[in-house]
């Protein structure tokens, strides 16, 4: 999800609380004494879990809603959650079982039909929801989500309700690693609430999670207060959780070290060299399943005629990782040599050192490419990137004027800044790129085929820049269907190997989660996907 994609909030309520908040003073935040404070971003889009994947609103649901399946705090491994058993006879006819006694903060028992109500949403064509794709193996998604025309059915044909506790989902083909996509927030249950009255829903979201939305003012700060009720074992170990909007890094770090922060979940580059001696041990930085990356509008004909693969692999090798990452990221960012991520593990598909010289540094070579390619479209780049977030700006520019040295131009590459992220997602929904943008990449579940299918399969829901490539839809198929792990992970290798082959996008550095906390808390981590585990955080 995530630094990548992605109806907007019901009339009015982007710009007004939609409640009183619960917090009061009391804490080095301003924050009530059991409520922690952490810093934050609008997101794109209405909270709705299938209409959800960037990563703002994706921390929100997450604390929200739970599904069948949850990824470990600590590895990632998907564990069964709501689900109390998961049976298939050969991996593509599953029986689900619901655990009993779950229910949604309203009061609402979490069945088999919540679950099937909500995919059946998230998958139609008719509810616009960026997450559809995610539906797409089961069977009946091509009559509720037609590629083009009118859909023909309004449920998918592969979702059966058997009980209130069990349904069964039939795929349009194998797919052995369907299970552990199910801790996605995609496929999260929804309360008949959100059916009968979904603008008063959309407006104040209703989940089962540990959490409750409280208030929400655009631009100011969402406030989640624990939910008594919660009738899970991952309770939450505080009172709850404000987030605040930022709109630059910088701004938020100071407001942690002056006490009116109490955590940042992104140490902005221009701070990493004094992080250590300012928080000693409440800096955290730890791996994550992240990677960076430059992405091509391939709907412009510009970068999409032959030859252009050159152009692509010479600006590849126009750019010095090695000295970014440790100058500018004092190395909480490693060098990307694949299009994964390294908390993978070789047994998970991570292949360090696929991308060869293609990501080495190697100026004379990178003109001689981007020469025989056509040279840069119009004579020029302007990388695309959200100033708001993220210490993107240096890096962009830093970016530049490695490829502005290489090719001896020093306005070859120029940074082109959007001031917001929820602007430069719609301008990259809407297919406004004119040239490479950012497209980092945080995982939605640790499976190779996440970094893979959701950003390069044709017309697939991250796929921003539209490339399209037959050889590597057809292995993704293959790997899919595949019912030994080992081999779909092989398969899934290969079809990466077409990715470098046509340099989709560039590879810049996996990036480690980084945060920073105040004295107020304790027992404070990141997960495998960079975000605070916000339950598990006691507040003094």
């Amino acid at each position: 999800m995530r630094g990548a994609t992605h109806a907007r909030w019901a009339a009015g309520a982007m710009a007004v609380a939609l409640a009183a908040t619960a917090c009061g003073g009391g804490g080095g935040s301003g924050e009530g004494a059991g409520v922690l404070s952490s810093s934050w971003g609008d997101p794109q889009n209405p909270l709705e879990p299938a209409n959800t994947n960037e990563v703002q609103g994706g921390k929100v649901l997450d604390m929200i809603f739970r599904g069948l399946k949850r990824y470990d705090s600590k590895t990632g491994q998907a564990k069964n959650m709501l689900a109390e058993k998961i049976d298939t006879p050969d991996s593509q006819n599953f029986t689900i079982t619901v655990k009993d006694g779950s229910t949604f903060s309203n009061g609402e028992k979490v069945t088999a039909k919540s679950f099937v109500d909500a995919w059946n949403y998230g998958a139609s064509l008719k509810n616009n929801q960026k997450n559809a794709y995610f539906f797409g193996y089961i069977e009946g998604y091509d009559q509720v989500h037609p590629a083009s025309g009118s859909q023909t059915a309004d449920t998918l044909s592969g979702l059966k309700v058997v009980n209130d506790r069990t349904f069964t989902v039939k795929l349009n083909q194998k797919f052995s690693s369907f299970p552990d996509t199910l801790g996605y927030v995609a496929f999260a249950p929804l309360p008949q609430a959100f059916f009968k009255d979904h603008a008063a829903w959309v407006s104040k979201p209703v989940g089962n999670g540990p959490y409750q939305i409280d208030s929400y003012t655009k631009g100011a700060q969402m406030a989640l207060k624990k939910w008594d009720g919660y009738p899970g074992q991952d309770k939450a170990q505080n009172d709850g959780v404000t987030l605040k909007v930022y709109t630059d890094s910088d701004t938020a770090y100071t407001d942690l070290l002056a006490g009116n922060l109490d955590l940042v979940d992104d140490i902005p580059a221009s701070q990493l060299k004094n992080v250590k001696k300012d928080l000693g041990d409440r800096y955290i930085n730890t791996p994550a399943g992240i990677i960076q990356t430059l992405a091509f509008p391939y709907y412009d004909q510009a970068w999409n005629k032959s030859g252009s693969e050159k152009v692509r692999t010479g600006l590849s090798m126009a750019i010095n990782r090695k000295q970014i990452t440790e100058t500018i990221f004092q190395r909480t960012r490693t060098p990307a040599t694949d299009w994964t991520s390294p908390v993978l593990g070789p047994e998970g598909g991570f292949q360090d050192g696929l991308c060869g010289t293609a990501c080495d540094y190697n100026p004379t070579e990178a003109k001689r490419l981007i020469q025989e390619g056509g040279g840069l479209p119009g004579g020029q780049i302007k990388i695309t990137y959200n100033a708001d977030t993220g210490s993107h700006r240096m890096w962009v520019d830093a970016v530049c004027n490695s490829i502005n040295n290489a090719l001896g131009n020093d306005k070859a590459c120029v940074g082109n800044p959007v001031g917001t992220f929820a602007d430069f997602r719609n301008q990259i929904s809407q297919h406004k790129m004119t040239g490479p943008f950012r497209a980092g990449w945080q995982m939605d579940y640790p499976l190779i085929q996440n970094f893979l299918q959701p950003l390069y399969y044709t017309n697939a829901s991250s796929n921003d820049g539209k490339w399209s490539n037959a050889q590597f839809d057809k292995l993704v198929d293959q790997a899919n269907a595949e019912s030994d792990t080992a081999k779909a992970v092989s398969t899934f290798q290969q079809a990466e190997g077409v990715v470098r082959d046509n340099m989709a996008a560039i590879p810049l550095w996996y990036q480690n989660g980084s945060a920073g906390y105040s004295q107020r808390l304790s027992n404070v981590a990141l997960n495998p996907f960079s975000v605070p585990v916000y339950n598990e955080i006691k507040v003094s």
